[in-house]
């Protein structure tokens, strides 16, 4: 992935006479998050091709791109961003470090009511803070507009790859984070030989294409979701569980997406024959809690439910999988889960299932994700948001100066604590 951005749709904003003022806020959630919304190459062109922005980046031992980067990129790194207009993070914000008044973007995983993130809801509100929030920038269509999926699902997928193999003994793969990109990592994959694995992957989204990079990567078959349900084969395989083959109304027995998208709790999950006949399930997708889950808990106990490894890359506690226990970290991604008791043990035991689940999973490769998450920044979003706005913009503001906008109203006794 390139850090040329020639084919970039931005266009050079016009002189205003003002210079508007973007800083990149040092990561203050523990442990420390290492990507960036813009890299010093894509701050470089933005300079170059605007007149009225000016780029401050806060200094950060942690962040995959140095001070030094920024600096010879022609950004002046600072500690201090107060005098500036709109602060671009990635994860939370601890509420110490919020500065008042001011145009923040970021993942606040908020819009689920995540419990743990109140008190950052009811700070935003409290501190006249107007709040965009990545996640919930969307096309008209409710596509996700930017994000981080992509590469969630490429090491995901690789990590899951790598559960398998530590739990069989038949192969082996080293970890993402030891390698320098995404390029290199691709050289693990070379003479790699894989047994007859099945593997079922969820999902149609960013998520999900990362995952399918990966599979298509290993060299691992793609076959049709009849044929992977009523046979095994002597290679290894992959189907992909899209909406239509995952969820059925329950009335209808039909899928409509839109009509799923706005009446989830109308709808059946079609996953269960799967367990029956897969070895690795790798989990791409979205889940809210009126969404169905894929299986049941009490499913996991049965003879015929033979999933040994699962990669939850969406990584939603008792979500879409219901035996997710909670994250675990980049250094030890995989924990174990007792068929029979459902409770965590280490991995790889018998008579257990191994479970990836990782919530900051593209910090494996941060650069590259850095790189891609900067791109969709560019193409989609910074020119109007440094101009007038945008309806989509609007769309996904939750908190406008303090106060909860209109489609986020659903939010106001979470931010109140109630």
């Amino acid at each position: 992935m390139s850090d040329s951005p020639g084919y970039w749709t931005f266009a050079a904003t016009k002189q205003t006479g003002y210079m508007k003022k973007i800083g990149l806020i040092r990561e203050g959630k523990i442990p420390a998050d290492n990507r960036v919304a813009l890299t010093p190459a894509q701050c470089k062109w933005i300079l170059k091709n605007s007149t009225d922005i000016q780029i401050f980046v806060q200094s950060s031992p942690d962040r995959c791109f140095s001070d030094r980067e920024y600096l010879s990129a022609g950004v002046e790194v600072k500690d201090d961003l107060s005098d500036c207009d709109v602060l671009f993070g990635i994860k939370e914000v601890p509420v110490a470090q919020l500065i008042p008044g001011k145009t923040y973007l970021f993942f606040s995983h908020t819009k689920k009511k995540q419990p743990h993130n109140q008190p950052l809801l009811k700070a935003v509100m409290e501190k006249n803070i107007t709040l965009v929030d990545y996640e919930c920038l969307e096309h008209e269509d409710g596509q996700r507009i930017i994000g981080f999926g992509f590469f969630a699902g490429v090491v995901g997928a690789h990590n899951g790859m790598m559960a398998y193999g530590l739990r069989t003994g038949l192969y082996n793969l080293d970890r993402v984070y030891k390698q320098r990109s995404f390029r290199e990592l691709i050289h693990n994959y070379f003479g790699l030989r894989l047994p007859n694995v099945k593997i079922a992957i969820t999902g149609s989204g960013r998520v999900a294409h990362g995952i399918l990079e990966i599979m298509n990567l290993m060299g691992i078959h793609e076959v049709e979701n009849d044929d992977y349900l009523r046979r095994r084969f002597s290679y290894p395989v992959y189907t992909q569980i899209k909406g239509a083959e995952l969820y059925e109304h329950k009335v209808t027995g039909k899928y409509n997406r839109e009509d799923f998208h706005n009446h989830p709790q109308d709808y059946r999950c079609r996953f269960l024959p799967y367990t029956a006949q897969t070895d690795i399930l790798m989990n791409g997708v979205y889940w809210d809690k009126t969404i169905p889950r894929l299986f049941d808990k009490t499913d996991v106990p049965k003879d015929d439910f033979i999933i040994q490894t699962i990669a939850d890359i969406t990584d939603d506690a008792d979500g879409s999988v219901p035996i997710n226990l909670g994250d675990q970290s980049i250094a030890d991604p995989v924990y174990g889960v007792d068929k029979q008791t459902l409770e965590k043990t280490a991995p790889y035991l018998p008579g257990s299932i191994d479970l990836m689940a990782v919530g900051n999973l593209p910090n494996e490769l941060p650069r590259d994700a850095s790189r891609y998450f900067g791109e969709q920044l560019i193409k989609f979003i910074l020119e109007d948001l440094m101009k007038n706005g945008s309806e989509m913009i609007s769309r996904a503001t939750i908190v406008n100066k303090g106060e909860l906008t209109t489609g986020f109203e659903y939010l106001r006794d979470y931010a109140a604590g109630r």
